[in-house]
């Protein structure tokens, strides 16, 4: 099976609709063979939550799946029929991406520098071990345990990045709320803290927090990631209800590049962060 993460719809351009069709086609004809998702997902060897995501149309169903589940659920050609649609589909987001990308967790583990800017929560690469799981635990819909354990190990996992040699260039700017919000509780929030102080004193990690109490901001459009993969220009990444999308037009990274530098300038410095952040920790 295909290891690169699946395509979304927002990836590929103008097949929103009709992923969004496919999915409630194969539903619909999932649940009249009496299948459960889990169930279906074991036959086509994919987990309930890939089931679901493609049924809400959030995944592209590629045409090899296509093929499987017109057999397994008795569709007479119907999901067949689909197929030259959805290699169209996916053409287009192949050619309007470089060759050498292949996936984000790909680029982030070669990149020569990584910035983040973080509005809600604190980014995957300086989670512990018990926010990670308390983040996967709580999102909806539900996630069944083992589906937990494999993306709080791949999460964590993607952290070997901090050793590698030579290091990487590495900064974050992080709304004040991200330090306020106790995700899994008192205990989880105060280890996350400590972790934070932690990761920020490495030579190579800079860590940077928006007071909530500025009365200007040059960016309401959200989270995003900005790396240099090696070898080639740097490129944004955003993602949005399970939308992701990766920046490589080199204007539209220039202006997201503008106002991360605007946020860095308005920020708290380094050190004036790592007291804000003890400070915090004396509170809690």
């Amino acid at each position: 099976m295909d290891e690169r993460r699946p395509e979304t719809p927002a990836e590929v351009d103008g097949a929103t609709g009709l992923f969004t069709a496919l999915g409630k086609m194969l539903k619909l004809l999932r649940e009249r063979k009496g299948l459960t998702q889990k169930e279906f997902g074991k036959l086509l060897g994919y987990g309930s939550d890939m089931i679901s995501a493609m049924e809400r149309g959030v995944r592209v169903i590629r045409p090899e799946v296509l093929e499987q589940a017109d057999e397994i659920l008795d569709a007479g050609g119907l999901l067949k029929e689909a197929i030259p649609e959805v290699r169209e589909a996916m053409t287009k987001v192949r050619t309007r991406h470089p060759e050498w990308y292949r996936s984000y967790a790909g680029l982030e583990a070669e990149a020569v520098e990584l910035h983040f800017y973080a509005n809600h929560g604190v980014p995957g690469l300086l989670q512990t071990d018990d926010y990670a799981r308390a983040v996967f635990t709580k999102r909806r819909p539900f996630l069944d345990e083992e589906t937990i354990e494999k993306r709080v190990s791949d999460r964590l996992s993607r952290q070997q990045v901090f050793e590698r040699l030579p290091a990487p260039i590495v900064s974050y700017v992080l709304e004040e709320i991200v330090l306020d919000r106790p995700i899994g509780g008192r205990r989880v929030h105060t280890d996350q803290l400590r972790h934070l102080l932690s990761i920020g004193g490495r030579q190579n990690v800079e860590i940077q927090v928006m007071p909530s109490g500025l009365e200007e901001h040059p960016n309401m459009d959200g989270a995003f990631n900005l790396l240099t993969p090696k070898g080639h220009g740097q490129v944004a990444y955003t993602e949005v209800q399970g939308y992701p999308r990766l920046i490589t037009d080199s204007e539209e990274v220039r202006k997201i590049v503008d106002r991360y530098g605007i946020m860095r300038a308005m920020a708290l410095s380094p050190s004036e962060t790592r007291k804000l952040i003890e400070q915090k920790l004396e509170e809690l």
